[in-house]
């Protein structure tokens, strides 16, 4: 089950993130990073709230950085 809210969560992501098309280049990676750091971060913490959270913070300041 905690399979499913994590790939129903990326997949509101990704829905969410293709409407983006005004976004600066640093914006969009900022945004995919924090998508993409809340799901590995939720994955790895098993689905614990602050691992979540957690990995969106680090996704998206790495993100923030990507060129």
């Amino acid at each position: 089950m905690k399979t499913l809210k994590v790939l129903a969560s990326g997949a509101l992501a990704l829905a969410l993130l293709s409407g983006c098309s005004n976004m600066t280049r640093t914006e969009r990676n900022t945004a995919l990073g924090a998508a993409t750091g809340a799901a590995v971060g939720g994955v790895l913490s098993g689905g614990d709230a602050l691992g979540t959270v957690g990995g969106a913070a680090v996704g998206g300041l790495i993100g923030s950085q990507v060129k």
